[in-house]
């Protein structure tokens, strides 16, 4: 593991940080985007997105950490979906991060992924999409750099289409609409509404509503913002049921909350075919709505 450091001169002043990490510090874009999974991107001892604009004498601080000899494999039984020589599919659990970071080292998918591979020599992860660790469901991961770039190329395309079922805290109005509302970040980790941040746009469709008050939304992703769909349903007085971030935690649902990936279409990156893939939404979320 390595540290970079750069304090942020007036010349640079309102910069964006993904410049300041290209031009000033020389990190490539898989690099950046390795830390941004990895939670490694710092300013002023805040751990940020590359989103944010910088002010002369901000301190920037990377992590920059080697894939290798330090990770280690996490056997445990994975549902893989899809597998051939490019693409990797997994039906993931939760509460299981998605990749290392900081606070988690070795229980994570990236380690379990490692070990169903066979924890081959030089692996590296790629993660096409991510999941919150609170969130279960389809998760592509790419074999190899060449698929990682095709298909991170047709992310918030036609060609690729994500879809989440959630149990939501209340239910909305209408049956079907839009959420078109712009997102910021309110702090390292947490998101907000910002009529000054990045459009966000997320479509769903009440499919069922529970004598219990709680619903059953299938939600659909125009744009790929960080907890995009968490921030929507809270803006809208409805947050994913057990959300401890966005609304309020369920002793139930341990480490988790009621959002599922469930449904995945996308291009093969070298075959060109359509694959598309379904996962149930699991019995403890099932369970919500009696």
């Amino acid at each position: 593991m390595r540290e970079l450091h750069y304090e942020v001169p007036a010349e640079n002043e309102g910069k964006k940080l993904s410049v300041i990490l290209r031009s000033c510090m020389k990190l490539s874009n898989r690099q950046i985007s390795h830390l941004k999974f990895s939670e490694g991107i710092w300013l002023n001892d805040q751990c940020v997105h590359t989103g944010v604009f910088v002010h002369a004498g901000d301190r920037v601080r990377v992590t920059l950490r080697d894939a290798g000899p330090e990770l280690v494999p996490y056997d445990i039984p994975l549902r893989i979906v899809y597998r051939d020589e490019d693409v990797l599919v997994v039906d993931k659990p939760a509460p299981l991060p998605s990749i290392r970071s900081v606070h988690q080292d070795e229980k994570t998918l990236e380690n379990a992924v490692y070990a169903y591979l066979g924890c081959p020599e030089g692996f590296v992860y790629r993660p096409v999409s991510r999941l919150d660790k609170g969130t279960s469901g389809l998760m592509p991961i790419a074999l190899n750099a060449f698929a990682h770039d095709r298909m991170q190329r047709a992310l918030h395309t036609e060609s690729y289409v994500r879809a989440y079922l959630a149990v939501t805290e209340g239910a909305m109005e209408s049956d079907e609409g839009v959420i078109d509302l712009p997102i910021g970040m309110q702090n390292g980790v947490k998101r907000c509404i910002d009529p000054t941040g990045k459009p966000s746009v997320t479509r769903y469709r009440v499919l069922e509503r529970a004598e219990n008050g709680r619903a059953l939304v299938h939600l659909r992703l125009e744009t790929g913002r960080t907890h995009q769909i968490r921030v929507h349903m809270s803006a809208m007085g409805h947050p994913v049921a057990g959300d401890f971030m966005y609304g309020w935690e369920i002793e139930s649902l341990p480490g988790r909350f009621a959002l599922h990936a469930a449904f995945l279409r996308f291009v093969h990156p070298v075959t060109g075919e359509t694959l598309t893939f379904e996962s149930p939404l699991p019995r403890e979320l099932k369970n919500l709505l009696k």
